[in-house]
């Protein structure tokens, strides 16, 4: 199965889209020879999700995670290791679709089970302990996230070294949550360090690379070094064109990055077109509800404000508010920024 070894090789090199095209070929084979429930085949659809999650194809890659859990459990058991491997995609999927309650409901089943079986310095219950991290992080349960984050680096710098691809992204998160906290001098040398380390070991173009690059630029951002920010997110933004297409999830998010540096530096003609585009693309992929989706149209209305286009922005103001208050809750750190701070003409953090 050579299309499956290569198809290996380019995903971890980053290259998804030719890695996408073999694992399909490799599915659809393994159904041929051995039947949709076998482990093979389910474990070629696992890897073609995946693929679909590097892509930022949410919508394509949740049916088939789903596939895989459900059968899993038929076949296996819920408590198999792959079954909670399966449990574990399907979480990290949701999360990037906004689902973030159902995703934190199984993240918190894996860990509570690898735990048990793994026990709790184990390599697998150190990556649950991540993802549900992750989740809280992106819920602005910000205090629930820091300290599994520092959990989950001073485990991994022990069991796999500094410099090791998984303790890398494990710091990531830890800056990522300081930011959010407002600690951005803690944040600071944590992203530089991930970045120069990722350079050498992944190359400069690398997704992985340019996630370190967009992180220092937003931690640039936060500490108002805009000057240093904005070359940053302007790589990120032209590499992840060339390497992910206009439409991936990824380029959306540096481009409305890149948008909020204009808005801050004044330069609010340059950031309009950006978050319209940054909106309607998010609409198409995620839908009208989506925490991201939102936040583009917050962030438009903000820039309109500037403008002095409020006929344009109190409109997209109140829907804001509102599916926030839906989506999110009406104590969420988002929730509250629609409900006053957003009239300022300030961007969202």
């Amino acid at each position: 199965m050579f299309q499956n070894e290569y198809a290996g090789i380019y995903f971890d090199s980053g290259r998804f889209k030719v890695a996408e095209q073999l694992y399909g070929i490799v599915l659809e084979r393994q159904k041929h020879l051995f039947g949709a429930d076998n482990p093979h085949t389910l474990l070629a659809m696992e890897n073609l999700a995946s693929t679909y999650y590097k892509l930022g194809r949410y919508q394509d890659t949740e049916p088939l995670e789903r596939i895989v859990l459900e059968k899993r459990k038929q076949l296996l058991s819920a408590n198999h290791p792959d079954t909670l491997l399966a449990m574990e995609n399907l979480a990290s999927t949701y999360r990037e679709l906004g689902r973030y309650q159902e995703a934190k409901q199984f993240e918190c089943i894996v860990l509570e089970k690898r735990k048990q079986l793994l026990g709790a310095d184990h390599l697998g219950t150190l990556w649950a302990m991540a993802n549900l991290a992750a989740t809280y992080r992106e819920l602005g349960q910000y205090q629930e996230a820091e300290p599994l984050e520092g959990i989950v680096l001073e485990k991994r710098k022990q069991l796999l070294g500094s410099d090791h691809l998984g303790t890398l992204w494990a710091m990531a998160n830890l800056a990522a949550t300081y930011r959010e906290l407002g600690r951005y001098h803690e944040a600071e040398p944590l992203e530089g360090i991930v970045l120069e380390k990722r350079k050498q070991l992944l190359g400069a173009d690398h997704p992985d690379t340019l996630w370190a690059m967009g992180n220092l630029a937003a931690t640039y951002h936060e500490l108002g070094r805009y000057q240093e920010a904005e070359p940053l997110e302007g790589i990120v933004l032209e590499k992840r064109k060339q390497l992910l297409g206009v439409d991936h999830p990824d380029t959306l998010f540096t481009m409305g990055n890149l948008a909020s540096i204009y808005h801050k530096l004044g330069r609010y003609q340059e950031a309009e077109p950006l978050e319209g585009i940054v909106l309607e693309k998010r609409k198409q992929l995620l839908g009208a509800d989506h925490p991201d989706t939102l936040r583009a149209m917050a962030n438009l209305a903000s820039t309109y404000h500037k403008l002095g286009r409020y006929q344009e922005a109190e409109p997209l103001e109140r829907i804001v508010l509102e599916k926030r208050k839906q989506v999110l809750g009406v104590d969420n750190p988002s929730t509250l920024w629609a409900m006053g701070y957003g009239k300022s003409g300030c961007h969202l953090p």
